[in-house]
């Protein structure tokens, strides 16, 4: 796979995030990844995340590419040539973009399906839901925002959970292949917000299959917006 630099800016990204018994979070990454621990949970999620002005890192120009995104995500480590690495397992992508799905796995990383999104925001408030085109997938989200974290198991504060998801800027995607593709996301821009889920719906996390009752429970959830970001290849991985 022949994967640029790519820069855009990230307009509004809201990370939802579960608490998932360990043991279920294994089973669902391929070696060598494992799940990364935190006050005795994994952490899993979904990544809601708009883009703006997409384009090759060393295009000055502003192109206008705008694009609705979903991630469901894992966060993982592995045993790196310098020790023991972060960052997180993506075995799902849906787009709005056309072109994602057309390039996916070839010049972004990892298989992206095309879905419809309906977003509906405030600066308070944020109601995003989407469906895939394939009838797989479907994610309703509605989050207030708010002034500190609160009723999180495993977060005790805002400063500790940006910490962690900084952390873990790198991402490995699921391809059709024996391998995963890589990328991270940079910026000095690194800014966080507070928000307390209303209501979320997620056919990834609700299906019993996957999660069995009790594995995987709603935690807290944190925004980002308009920060300048670039996002650059990793080698990809390889997938016993």
């Amino acid at each position: 796979m022949i994967q640029p630099n790519v820069a855009s800016t990230v307009e509004r990204r809201l990370l939802v995030n579960y608490r998932v018994d360990p043991g279920i979070a294994a089973r669902l990454l391929p070696a060598p990844l494992r799940p990364q621990l935190i006050r005795g949970h994994a952490v899993a999620g979904i990544c809601l995340i708009r883009l703006g002005d997409v384009r090759p890192a060393w295009a000055p120009f502003r192109t206008g590419l705008r694009s609705e995104n979903a991630a469901h995500r894992i966060a993982v480590e592995w045993d790196g040539p310098h020790g023991v690495e972060t960052g997180v397992y993506i075995p799902r992508r849906d787009t709005t973009s056309r072109l994602s799905t057309l390039v996916g796995g070839r010049l972004f990383p990892g298989v992206h399906h095309r879905a419809d999104f309906d977003v509906r925001e405030t600066p308070d408030r944020l109601d995003i839901a989407y469906a895939s085109r394939d009838r797989t997938t479907q994610v309703r989200a509605t989050v207030a925002v708010t002034e500190s974290l609160t009723d999180s198991t495993l977060f005790t504060n805002l400063a500790e959970a940006s910490a962690f998801f900084r952390g873990g800027s790198k991402g490995y995607s699921a391809t059709r292949h024996h391998h995963l593709d890589g990328m991270t996301l940079n910026t000095d821009a690194w800014h966080m917000e507070t928000c307390r889920p209303l209501s979320v719906e997620s056919s990834f996390f609700d299906d019993p299959d996957r999660f069995p009752p009790g594995s995987a429970t709603l935690d807290s959830a944190l925004l980002m917006r308009d920060l300048p970001a670039r996002w650059q290849p990793l080698p990809t991985m390889a997938t016993a």
